[in-house]
């Protein structure tokens, strides 16, 4: 891999997760479930994205890169819906049991 590739790539991924933390970081309380539901899928397609990039012969910093990739965006899709299921539970009436 070209060494002028790979800052290229560094910079435009640190530019991305910048823009993303102050996009997130400015989302009022009330949008934060609807976000996180799309939050849930496009992490969904960066699993899928991930595991491409990580099974290609495309050496071995993308290989560790994409690893790491697999990693987080796994991490953000479990923890999103753990999350999305405890704010659930928090508007069911009652102890959860149905009622009859």
């Amino acid at each position: 891999m070209d060494g002028a590739l790979l800052v290229a790539g560094l910079y435009i991924f640190m530019l991305a997760a910048f823009l993303g933390f102050l996009v997130v970081s400015r989302v009022p309380p009330l949008l934060h479930t609807p976000l996180m539901s799309a939050t849930n899928a496009i992490s969904a397609i960066i699993v899928v994205a991930a595991i491409l990039v990580t099974g290609g012969r495309h050496g071995t910093v993308v290989t560790v890169l994409g690893t790491i990739a697999v990693a987080c965006a796994m991490c953000n899709v479990v923890g999103g819906f753990l999350i999305t299921e405890r704010m659930l539970k928090m508007f069911k009436k009652g102890d959860g049991k149905s009622e009859k």
